[in-house]
């Protein structure tokens, strides 16, 4: 580490007093958070300088009293210390707020400004923090921006003409953008990175509460805003962007990165850029750019993920089983989280719940298709969708394909060896491919659905119960059974019946599935080191497609963290 360079971390702020577990019953509005605040502290209104909302969740573990939980953080006039005396418990302390720190760096600037491959969250964060910090990032896109990216959507639900490179996969904003825009982690944030993304977002246009609810979400109408609001100041920045065009090739000299290959979508004209840095964050449906790095020497490797099904209930059953009937209507549209084991040892499990929300067509490639899960801002879709999903790992993907080819090669649509008899590092993407073939040959290009108790029975629905499907895109009834490899059918029917046993009618006949939820997660691991460094030097792999987060919040924290290194390593830094 270089004289005068910082790490990233936390910075201590101002002294707070923190009170814990203040209740709201349904009802009451946050109006009553001042008075409940003095009663606490023994405090007149007066007194009290100012506070504001650090968490709020809600208590439902009795269905006959739920209520929501306050976490807050006051200034009081005087010194904090003063009034907490006489105070005992766990439930008011004071506390030394804290907040995110970017590192700066004692080197000298980039020789060529930075490339970053990917404009979902990871590469977006990663290009914002690089743009405050003044190294005016590139950022290339293989889609469009969202208003674009929005028609081409629309044409696709509506027509079933897909564009492979503007869809709900590629564009600005990556794959969240049509999703519910779910907000939590379960990632570690040591550094407040966290909370800067939430920071971040909330500047944008996202909206406050996003930094104080336990389960925050922005939703797609709300994210395609706020993604406008961040690309223009990022341009403001310095920031560079390049839509429609497409990471194709690397130039490495001297054993290191020198510049990058890009290709203009539509008119196929090449531009090369100059660059010793360059940040793929791809995502996790660029395929054909895993092959291209994959016969450039990047090391990788395959990595389990899960692969299953949506599935549909009335978010009306759902808001009474979580909140109880007198209760179901004070509180916004319900989540749910779902985990089980099956008999073979399998965990099956539910993912990207979208609590009134739809299932989307999420089809990226020619004769294949996906599904994912989408939720506006309001969540007032008649119904909720959840992956109930099946955890697969490398040595599923073998069986699935046969063995070794006889010459020892790897086939892009075969074998699921390499030369040297180890699980080829692709082998997830066929796997993946394969499933979403069956997908779309089963609906002939759309959506296929199944009632539930068909798919127990393992017969073909023809209609449907009271439950009607929410499907963004064409959708037809067929038997989803063979879909999946038998032990992924036999391990989701464990999980729902066991589910149906603590959410009252989640395992109903008529509950709606479709198919294939096969984009989980990304199929591969880039191989980095400790500064987050790539095989080849010069390559940041970051975010979801290299294996590196799961999520919105995830991707964004990974982006922020690559700028740090690259910031803390490279340059000096003033403007933070």
């Amino acid at each position: 580490m270089g004289m005068g360079q910082r790490v990233s971390g936390r910075k201590a702020g101002e002294a707070m007093i923190r009170i814990t577990g203040i209740k709201l019953m349904p009802g009451e509005g946050e109006e009553l958070l001042l008075s409940k605040i003095c009663k606490k502290l023994r405090l007149q209104e007066e007194e009290v300088k100012a506070f504001h909302i650090v968490k709020r969740s809600i208590d439902a573990r009795k269905k006959e009293a739920p209520f929501y939980v306050y976490q807050v953080d006051v200034k009081v006039r005087g010194r904090e210390a003063s009034a907490l005396k006489g105070l005992k418990g766990p439930e008011v302390r004071l506390i030394q707020k804290e907040s995110y720190r970017f590192p700066g760096g004692a080197g000298e600037s980039f020789r060529h400004r930075p490339v970053i491959a990917g404009t979902g969250p990871a590469g977006l964060f990663c290009g914002y923090m690089l743009a405050k910090a003044g190294f005016a990032p590139i950022l290339l896109e293989r889609g469009g921006r969202v208003p674009e990216r929005v028609t081409a959507v629309e044409r696709f639900w509506k027509t079933g003409i897909l564009d492979t490179e503007c869809n709900v996969q590629f564009g600005e904003g990556g794959a969240g953008t049509f999703s519910d825009g779910k907000l939590n982690t379960m990632a570690k944030d040591p550094m407040l990175r966290g909370r800067k993304v939430l920071e971040i977002f909330a500047a944008m246009g996202a909206g406050d509460e996003i930094l104080y609810d336990s389960k925050p979400h922005i939703g797609t109408d709300v994210l395609k805003l706020v993604l406008g609001n961040l690309r223009r100041e990022m341009e403001r920045l310095g920031a560079e962007f390049y839509f429609h065009t497409k990471l194709v090739d690397l130039e490495v000299s001297g054993g290191r990165l020198s510049g990058i290959f890009a290709e203009e979508q539509g008119s196929g004209e090449r531009r090369f850029f100059e660059t010793e840095h360059l940040i793929l964050a791809v995502g996790h449906s660029a395929r054909d750019t895993f092959r291209m790095l994959y016969d450039r020497g990047l090391s990788m490797h395959a990595k389990s993920f899960a692969v299953g099904l949506r599935m549909e209930h009335p978010q009306s059953m759902i808001q009474r089983a979580q909140y109880g009937e007198r209760f179901a209507g004070f509180f916004p549209p319900a989540p749910y989280k779902v985990t089980a084991r099956a008999s073979d040892g399998r965990g099956v499990y539910s993912f990207c719940m979208c609590p009134g929300g739809y299932v989307v067509n999420a089809s990226s490639e020619k004769n294949r298709l996906a599904v994912n899960g989408m939720s506006n801002r309001a969540r007032d879709g008649r119904n909720a969708n959840s992956a109930i999903i099946v955890t697969v790992s490398p040595e599923d993907f073998v069986p699935f394909y046969g063995q070794e080819a006889s010459d020892g090669s790897f086939r892009p649509e075969g074998d699921a060896f390499c030369p040297a008899g180890r699980i080829h590092p692709l082998a997830g993407v066929e796997f993946q491919r394969r499933l979403e073939e069956r997908a779309f040959f089963l609906g002939d290009g759309a959506v296929p659905i199944q009632l539930y108790g068909d798919f127990k029975a393992n017969r073909t629905s023809t209609g449907p119960g009271e439950v009607l499907p929410d499907t963004m895109g064409k959708s037809c009834y067929a038997n989803l059974r063979g879909l999946l490899p038998d032990f992924a059918g036999r391990a989701i029917i464990e999980g729902v019946e066991f589910w149906g046993k603590k959410i009252s009618g989640f395992d109903r006949y008529d509950a709606v599935l479709s198919g294939v939820e096969s984009r989980t997660s990304s199929p591969v691991r880039m191989e980095r080191d400790e500064r987050l460094r790539g095989s080849i030097p010069g390559i940041y792999p970051c975010g979801e497609g290299a294996g590196y987060a799961g999520g919105i919040t995830s991707a964004a924290m990974d982006g922020i963290r690559v700028a740090e290194m690259l910031a803390g390593e490279e340059r000096s830094y003033e403007r933070f």
